[in-house]
């Protein structure tokens, strides 16, 4: 079975002075400290996490849009999701 994944809805993508910023909201605010910063790409992957996705549909939507081969695809997805469990921004 695919894992399907998603940020937690205590996080909301805004832009802050021309950069897209994923910020926490509600009583996630106190334990969360700061922002993540998020370039073109990690905002087309959020934007696919914010509805539920597979790390599968993650790396096809990056080859898709960016033409790049399936292993730079699964390197950068996997780098992001790891910056985002880290940071406990992501859910299953």
């Amino acid at each position: 079975m695919k894992r399907i994944m998603r940020v937690k809805g205590e996080f909301i993508l805004r832009k802050i002075a021309g950069d897209d910023v994923a910020v926490p909201i509600g009583q996630n605010i106190a334990d969360f400290n700061g922002a993540v910063l998020l370039n073109e790409t990690a905002v087309l992957l959020w934007k696919m996490l914010q509805e539920g996705c597979t790390r599968e549909s993650l790396k096809d939507s990056l080859c898709s849009e960016y033409g790049i081969d399936e292993r730079k695809a699964y390197e950068d997805v996997d780098k992001f999701l790891s910056v985002l469990e880290e940071r406990g921004i992501l859910e299953e």
